[in-house]
């Protein structure tokens, strides 16, 4: 009989979850800033002036990089930053750390591995062609529902094609889960994201293998995503909890 070997699939190493734990993110990096080490941290630029910023826990020697959401990253973008981040010190960044939606999560991600890998970004889109791990890569959602979170891909904009950056390598190293963070999300853009950890779960469900492994993070998700949209007693903190979760669940 021949059976097909299953995937060894990567996940998160580390999650933190929970209201007000953003404010962990100083002692999480400082496990990894011995020896004078600094990080880069990329920021959506809707942030910028605000309160959020204020409590980045910058240090002298670190890097702030403000990411444009209006368009998707592109693979421009990720090689200008990698670049930026080189020219910033005589050695690497200790860890890369992305605050915001979809779109700052994948660039963090994207950065991480480039950072140590010679080439263009455009050269690694693709399965698996990725060949030295990145720097350690930090992730903190503003916004739910894309599972960039917990994913294996960085989705980039390329000159010829749109395709992610997609390994093992990819699946950052920590995500921080603050539902605080998201309750200044408009609700149109809460919906429209919210959508996505729904439409994951659909897809998975719906899927030609899906396996009782995945059908318990896509049925999970898809119960809090119906709460979220459906049950008006829900308060909008609950509601942003849950739906952290459904994007996580969906994500993975």
């Amino acid at each position: 009989m021949n059976i097909s070997k299953t995937r060894n699939v990567k996940s998160i190493d580390r999650c933190i979850y929970g209201k007000g734990t953003f404010d962990q993110l100083d002692e999480i990096l400082s496990l990894k800033r011995k020896n004078n080490g600094w990080v880069v941290f990329f920021l959506d630029d809707y942030f910028a002036g605000k309160e959020l910023e204020d409590r980045i826990p910058l240090h002298a020697q670190d890097k702030l990089i403000y990411i444009s959401t209006v368009e998707e990253p592109t693979t421009e973008l990720i090689d200008e930053v990698v670049a930026l981040s080189k020219a910033h010190a005589d050695q690497l960044p200790v860890a890369m750390v992305g605050i915001g939606g979809g779109c700052v999560m994948d660039v963090c991600k994207a950065a991480s591995l480039m950072i140590t890998n010679h080439g263009k970004a455009h050269e690694y889109q693709g399965l698996d062609l990725i060949k030295n791990p990145g720097v350690y890569c930090v992730v903190v959602p503003t916004i739910s529902g894309t599972g960039a979170e917990v994913s294996m891909t960085a989705v980039l904009t390329g000159p010829v094609k749109k395709l992610g950056i997609k390994c093992d390598y990819t699946v950052p190293d920590q995500v921080l889960l603050d539902p605080e963070l998201i309750l200044s999300v408009p609700d149109d853009q809460r919906f429209y994201t919210g959508m996505d950890s729904y439409i994951h779960a659909i897809e998975a469900l719906d899927g030609r293998h899906i396996n009782e492994f995945a059908r318990a993070f896509s049925e999970k998700s898809l119960d809090l995503c119906r709460e979220v949209f459906l049950d008006k007693s829900l308060s909008r903190e609950l509601a942003d909890e849950k739906l952290m979760v459904a994007s996580y669940m969906g994500g993975m």
